[in-house]
């Protein structure tokens, strides 16, 4: 068994970034040069004290409210889960400074060639990630403490070492499938969030998660390959999917390019398909940094990360309902009955009540609910509206009370077709250019709130209320 060390020139440990400007040397564990001082506090994560002692600043947390580095939304669930958000399966998680530092940074390289000798290895008890080449060879790359970082583990497993439980997201029924069922395309150990602890709280994704035995695992059918400074790397089976909006998440930002993000944190992009062998080219003018808006896609369910800047620019739940009111006090009318209508309250979002909105998502007509105008000829399906005589899906409005999925407090004049998920006029306008991932290399522009897909030449529509006749 050969284990190797790797330092740059100034000393540094030299982690999985391939951009490290300092050309690598390799020190034999064993040799008098890596066993010297500089070589031993080299390999320690952080002072001996601060392991076992909480840091100063861990103190200030018990007086002052804990610092917030910033919130994972998932697209589809306009607030909470079907069943309500319980534990750490739930539709969104605040991500907090812990009281003590999780983090982790690769510390020494292992190359392998006795499979007892790769097993003894992976029980250690300590952060690993394994890559197996073939089955006389493995290269095992060991993790050591990073005081300096915090670690967010996001999967399908309901292991405690997730911190955020994501199952498969079903476009347009607001349910999720089974977390644990054999179909679901999400990893149980799909990503993980690497936030540092210190201002600005600069916050990274990479693919894969440690497993219970603190262990990532690619195997041979794995895409894995060495980097030109000699380390390793790999994608996950269906891949770690990232896209940072050009501009942030504003009325005046475009889609950037989704891109795919290694166990590294490397930027690569895509693949032919999602489980393909064949890695995609290296970005290297791309970082896995996230900024507010990015979107981060895990094969079954899309996250948005919203930092705890970006979500001070977003409405609160009390603005909503004051915005609901509004629209209420106004008493719009249907055209046709006469009735006056109002959105039901934030809380009772899927129950149809009898005095709800009711629109023709291709004019925008809103009226109140009627049994009239059935087309045959399109099956039932669609209605005629009796205003302009356009036929379209007829269905009813509800207001997004997802918060921080708008980019402003604007009042809720249009609509999400075919859905009708009603929110401001910049929030549809960005939400419908956006590509969200849908399979193997699929891609559709969907509402944000439920997940169904985006249809006619806008994929929203501007509401046409009709007041009060007195």
């Amino acid at each position: 068994m050969m284990m190797l060390q790797l330092y740059c020139g100034d000393g540094a440990l030299v982690g999985c970034n391939p951009f490290h400007t300092a050309r690598p040397r390799m020190v034999l564990e064993g040799s008098p040069e890596a066993v010297s001082s500089q070589s031993l506090d080299l390999r320690r994560a952080c002072p001996k004290s601060s392991r076992i002692y909480p840091s100063p600043g861990d103190s200030i947390l018990l007086t002052k409210e804990p610092v917030k580095y910033g919130e994972l939304i998932v697209l589809g669930y306009n607030g909470s889960l079907p069943n309500g958000d319980k534990g750490r399966r739930r539709s969104r998680l605040a991500l907090f400074k812990r009281p003590k530092p999780n983090g982790v940074k690769p510390d020494v390289i292992h190359h392998i060639s006795t499979p007892l000798v790769s097993k003894a290895l992976s029980n250690k008890g300590q952060h690993s990630i394994s890559y197996t080449l073939s089955r006389s060879h493995s290269v095992i790359v060991e993790y050591t403490h990073d005081c300096e970082t915090d670690m967010f583990q996001i999967g399908r497993s309901t292991e405690s070492m997730i911190d955020f439980v994501v199952t498969d997201t079903t476009p347009g029924a607001n349910s999720a499938i089974d977390g644990q069922s054999a179909q679901s395309t999400i990893s149980r150990f799909a990503c993980r969030v690497i936030c540092e602890r210190n201002p600005p709280y600069t916050a990274r994704i990479y693919a894969a998660g440690f497993d219970a035995s603190r262990n990532i695992f690619l195997g041979e059918r794995a895409a894995k390959w060495r980097t030109p400074d000699g380390l390793m790397d790999g994608l996950t089976t269906n891949g770690v999917l990232v896209m940072h909006p050009n501009g942030g998440f504003s009325e005046d930002s475009t889609p950037g390019v989704w891109r795919e993000i290694s166990v590294c944190g490397n930027v690569y992009a895509l693949r032919d398909s999602r489980s393909a062998q064949q890695r995609g080219k290296l970005v290297e003018s791309e970082s896995n940094v996230l900024q507010d808006g990015s979107l981060i896609d895990l094969c079954g369910a899309t996250l948005l990360w919203r930092t705890s800047e970006g979500l001070l620019r977003t409405p609160t739940l009390q603005q909503l309902e004051a915005l609901r009111q509004e629209i209420n006090a106004a008493r719009p009318q249907c055209p046709v009955g006469f009735s006056t209508l109002a959105f039901p309250s934030l809380a009772q979002r899927g129950v149809v009540e009898k005095k709800q909105p009711w629109v023709y998502v291709n004019c925008g007509h809103v009226h109140g609910f009627h049994n009239w105008g059935f087309r045959k000829e399109k099956g039932g399906l669609e209605r005629e509206c009796p205003m302009c005589r356009r036929s379209g899906p007829y269905v009813p409005l509800w207001l997004g009370c997802e918060a921080g999925l708008y980019l402003d407090a604007g009042r809720p004049t249009h609509a999400f077709c075919p859905c009708g998920h009603v929110c401001s006029a910049k929030t549809v306008q960005y939400w419908a250019q956006i590509p969200l991932p849908h399979g193997t290399h699929a891609f559709h522009a969907a509402c944000p709130f439920c997940g169904t897909w985006l249809t006619g030449q806008q994929g929203f529509v501007r509401l046409i209320f009709q007041g009060p006749l007195d």
